[in-house]
């Protein structure tokens, strides 16, 4: 939750709008594709309390299940009055139009980008004993351990068509090697079974595999992003093994189409002046969340680019969930 002092601050700051009479009187919704109290669902919330002096009441509605399916299907039939947002993320605008045979919702035809809100890290960590007893210190030393002993190694995921699943395929791909997957139901059962040494190495978030990296359970070989992190600049890419590799976590804000342009002006000026508030970036970094703010085109061209890389990767995994 916010200091009382963060809440200050975010209620000093100047609004960027000034709203019809309409919106002052109408609360603002953003539909959350996620169960309350994950790290989007958190971090919808903290904007959520950031914008109201710029857009008034903003509720916060969670509607789970299907992989996010559900909640953003509900965004597309709103009313395209610019009341109604949601929450896209790399599941529901990247993975998901490749994983499911049908969508509730057309990704590109049935909305309008906002902004991205933010973007997550993912790392690959290693059972610490397990990278001990095989003297694995470094991506290379675990890339050179598959190629002598392929099939000896295995990761864990949170299931099948999942984000640690597409990282672990797409790197078996780039690093030439063959370790095998190992799906639970669930991202917790997956580090859990790494902790245990039931499994080798995860694709994991950053967020998540912190305290026990910290801890020294487990040992971080790379982080997943085209760029060092700043939580632990200290851990290098997996791109500085094996170029081009990239893959992170992210989210933003979209509208259902048909939300007139003046509108979409007055949310990304909102969101984005929150989103670079200090305030907002304090309580973003202990979730290990980098703020993101974008223009709304930038945020399309992220999503379709997004799309057609996973197009690839869940092809290659040959992950499929209905």
């Amino acid at each position: 939750m916010f200091h009382r002092r963060h809440l200050l601050a975010l209620a000093a700051a100047p609004s960027l709008v000034s709203l019809p009479a309409w919106a002052q009187t109408n609360p603002v919704r953003i539909i959350v594709p996620f169960a309350a109290g994950g790290p989007i669902d958190v971090t919808a919330r903290v904007l959520a309390e950031a914008v109201k002096d710029s857009l008034g009441t903003v509720i916060i509605e969670n509607r789970a299940g299907a992989g996010g399916n559900i909640g953003v299907g509900a965004v597309a039939r709103s009313a395209p009055d610019g009341m109604t947002l949601g929450i896209a993320t790399t599941a529901s605008h990247g993975i998901n139009p490749w994983l499911f045979r049908q969508l509730p919702y057309d990704p590109v035809k049935d909305f309008v980008p906002i902004t991205q809100m933010l973007r997550v890290p993912n790392v690959l960590v290693i059972n610490a004993d397990t990278a001990q007893r095989l003297r694995i210190n470094s991506l290379a030393d675990l890339v050179a351990y598959a190629k002598a002993n392929p099939g000896r190694l295995n990761y864990g995921s949170g299931g099948n068509g999942s984000a640690g699943h597409l990282a672990g395929e797409l790197f078996k791909s780039q690093a030439g090697i063959f370790v095998v997957h190992i799906p639970y139901n669930g991202g917790a059962p997956a580090q859990a079974a790494l902790l245990g040494g039931q499994v080798d190495f995860n694709f994991d978030n950053l967020a998540t595999a912190a305290g026990n990296i910290r801890s020294g359970r487990l040992k971080a070989l790379a982080v997943t992003t085209a760029q060092r992190t700043q939580v632990m600049p200290d851990v290098p890419t997996v791109a500085e093994t094996l170029p081009g590799f990239e893959i992170d976590t992210w989210w933003g804000l979209v509208v259902p189409a048909g939300t007139p342009a003046e509108r979409v002006g007055q949310l990304n000026a909102a969101f984005t002046q929150a989103l670079n508030a200090p305030a907002v970036r304090e309580r973003f970094a202990t979730l290990m969340a980098e703020p993101a703010p974008s223009t709304p085109q930038a945020f399309g061209d992220l999503m379709n680019r997004e799309r057609a890389k996973y197009e690839r990767v869940v092809k290659l995994s040959g992950a499929k969930v209905d």
